[in-house]
């Protein structure tokens, strides 16, 4: 049997860091399918299509890793998947009550699909997308921190090619 894992964010966009939390997923599980939930309430600066470009761009070298869409529980979603666990990236100690309090709920939902959280590498602990958006957005060099495709979209979105 396949061990699958669901890697679940909104990936507004997808940094160095979620790249290494895939990564090394990979040595735990043979396949995760890379899931953006689709939320047509929250406000993104990349539209889920651009998402999905950027992360089947970023894990292109590993045939391993699937990007998905998705709508609804994402318990219910991991079920359909064929899915044993959820896999989570964790930064810091301020991550752990939200994160904790989802992996509650999903046990809840679901007692056959487990949470599996991987700490970030040290090298990626500063790193979320929110502040990688406003560095770029005022020109910052965010090159190191995000696989090639993100920089480059970043400029465009910012305005900010030389």
């Amino acid at each position: 049997m396949r061990k699958i894992a669901i890697y679940p964010g909104s990936f507004d966009p997808v940094t160095n860091g979620h790249v290494d939390i895939a990564q090394r997923g990979l040595k735990i599980f043979d396949k995760i399918i890379v899931a953006i939930l689709h939320n047509p309430v929250k406000k993104f600066l990349f539209s889920v299509e651009e998402r999905v470009e950027m992360l089947k761009s970023s894990f292109e070298a590993y045939p391993n890793i699937e990007v998905e869409t998705f709508d609804g529980l994402l318990v219910e979603y991991a079920s359909k998947k064929g899915s044993i666990a959820i896999l989570r990236g964790m930064r810091a100690v301020s991550d752990f009550e939200y994160e904790f309090q989802l992996a509650l709920m999903n046990r809840r939902l679901n007692r056959e699909v487990q949470t599996v959280f991987l700490m970030t590498g040290l090298r990626w602990i500063f790193t979320s997308s929110s502040i990688i958006k406003e560095a770029a957005q005022f020109g910052g060099d965010i090159e190191t921190m995000v696989p090639p495709i993100v920089n480059q979209k970043l400029k465009e979105k910012f305005g900010l090619n030389s």
